[in-house]
């Protein structure tokens, strides 16, 4: 049944086809938002939308599909300017496409490691471009999906694909400690916050069981939701505001990750 506070709104979900994106996705839309899913690919994009309305019950004319890979920023680029030109209207953007860092250190093709691109950067850049279309009015906001494991990291600021010395579970904690930092960004309004472990495809990093990916899901809906009064650069623990890493609000390291971010993704901000 829709939800006359999310009726009207329009969200965008990255990583969309499959854990948290997905349950996210269902359930905003079963609320009566219009939902605009990201995958990997068109294909898998689509895919999920004919799930939804087929299996779900959606409404096919509230769904809306992209196609982007991460490990490619232009394809970040196209996606973005794509969303600007057909929704200038822009209530919600959820990030949460995310990936394991690989055993091997891996870079992409723009030259960054690619759990910190995949996770962050793309992130990073889709969000600077999506600024003219995410609405200033109230209620409007970015938010991050996170991860507890941000606070066992460090940003490796002289060597942030950690070519030097690797580690996938310190390269997968460095790009969730990025994205925390990034929600304190004064630019967008914007939240982070950890869904609790959760039975998808990241769960080998933190535990052999989760909860169910709706569960997770639920606490990111919320913060979806405009009744939900939220202040810039807060994180949640599932439904709980608590206080991130300490490095995770400092405007110093919300400065320096800017300006590291804005070189890695090739952003012109002279």
């Amino acid at each position: 049944m829709p939800d006359s506070s999310l009726s009207s709104r329009t969200v965008l979900i990255t990583g969309a086809s499959s854990g948290i994106g997905l349950e996210t996705a269902w359930q905003l839309a079963d609320r009566g938002a219009t939902v605009l899913l990201h995958g990997r690919t068109a294909e898998d994009a689509r895919a999920t939308a004919d799930m939804l309305v087929a299996v779900k019950g959606v409404d096919a004319n509230r769904l809306c599909t992209y196609g982007a890979d991460f490990t490619l920023l232009d394809e970040v680029e196209a996606f973005a300017r794509k969303v600007v030109t057909e929704h200038p209207h822009l209530d919600v953007l959820v990030n949460n496409a995310a990936m394991a860092a690989p055993e091997r250190h891996t870079v992409t093709a723009d030259g960054n490691e690619i759990a910190f691109q995949v996770n962050f950067l793309a992130h990073y850049l889709l969000t600077c471009l999506l600024e003219p279309a995410l609405t200033s009015d109230p209620g409007g906001r970015v938010v991050n999906v996170s991860s507890s494991l941000h606070r066992t990291a460090s940003i490796q600021w002289a060597d942030p694909n950690r070519a030097r010395r690797y580690s996938r579970l310190a390269a997968y904690a460095q790009s969730q400690l990025a994205l925390t930092v990034f929600a304190a960004d004064p630019r967008v309004t914007a939240v982070s916050v950890d869904p609790g472990v959760c039975d998808t495809a990241l769960l080998p990093l933190y535990a052999h069981e989760g909860v169910s990916a709706a569960e997770g899901a639920a606490h990111v809906v919320r913060l979806c939701d405009p009744a939900v009064e939220i202040v810039n650069g807060a994180y949640y623990d599932r439904q709980e505001r608590v206080e991130p890493a300490p490095a995770a609000t400092e405007d110093r390291t919300v400065r320096r990750l800017n300006k590291l971010a804005d070189l890695l993704v090739g952003r012109d901000t002279a």
